[in-house]
């Protein structure tokens, strides 16, 4: 569910202070309070307009604060306009975070907020000896592919259809929740040549795209087809190639808004 409403942009890479106007100011940091869980369930609703059966609860937040998790809020003045919310996680000997839900508010995107917030769970984790976050994201969500991938440095090897079962989100178009997981790899060269701007070395043999009309065929019944048949397309395509071996190692947007997942070998030891 992570990243269903980060958006691209710059941010300073300490994930603190993002400028979002000449008049304020974003600030990034713990939350803790009952009051501000219940924040975070009120975004879910203005955010994905979720009904209640679909919302994470106060309570939710509160154990995530209390067991090693993350819940990180993006406060403009003191009103919480966007959070990020990890669980502890244990996989193959390995303990991670799994990074579950990111929201931000519909006014405050397109400023890097979403990558501010991301920053700022990346600070915390490597502060407390975390090497790996984990979160998953919709193959179809051109901007957050875009943010994880070229902009994060994340890599993909894992796809996982219908994820969550049915959503109540008008935003899914009826679409099952198909997922892919982003493995972001915290101190690995290729996050942190990422992050200064620099643009890792590809070989890419394999590309699966997403057109920009995705967003249109979702939303109207009459083109939904397009929308279903699209998503079982690509995740066929995708699942066959990290089948044989091939992970999701980059992304590109052209100027039509249309974006493709660039698929190559990848060595994992070295990148690590």
């Amino acid at each position: 569910m992570d990243c269903g409403k980060a958006q691209d942009g710059k941010a300073q890479d300490g994930g603190r202070i993002l400028p979002m106007t000449r008049q304020s100011s974003i600030d990034i940091r713990p939350l803790s309070t009952l009051e501000q869980f219940e924040r975070c369930v009120v975004l879910q609703l203005e955010v994905w307009g979720y009904s209640d059966g679909d919302l994470i609860p106060r309570r939710v937040f509160l154990v995530a604060q209390k067991i090693g998790g993350q819940v990180l809020g993006a406060f403009d003045g003191e009103t919480v306009v966007g959070f990020a919310m990890s669980l502890p996680g244990y996989r193959d000997g390995r303990s991670y975070l799994h990074s579950h839900m990111l929201a931000v508010l519909p006014q405050y995107r397109n400023h890097g907020l979403g990558r501010s917030l991301k920053l700022a769970q990346r600070n915390d984790a490597i502060a407390r000896g975390f090497d790996l976050m984990e979160w998953t994201f919709d193959p179809l969500e051109i901007k957050n592919a875009h943010l994880n991938i070229a902009r994060l440095g994340a890599i993909v090897r894992r796809y996982q259809p219908d994820f969550y079962g049915p959503s109540s989100s008008p935003l899914q178009g009826g679409l099952p929740t198909d997922r892919l997981y982003a493995e972001w790899w915290l101190n690995s060269p290729r996050v942190r040549s990422v992050l200064a701007g620099e643009q890792p070395q590809l070989n890419i043999t394999e590309r699966v795209t997403v057109p920009h009309a995705i967003y249109q065929w979702k939303q109207d019944p009459g083109q939904r087809s397009l929308a279903h048949e699209l998503q079982a397309r690509n995740r066929e395509a995708l699942q066959s190639a990290f089948h044989r071996g091939l992970a999701v190692v980059g992304y590109e947007r052209d100027p039509d808004g249309n974006g493709t997942f660039l698929l190559g070998p990848w060595n994992e030891e070295s990148a690590r």
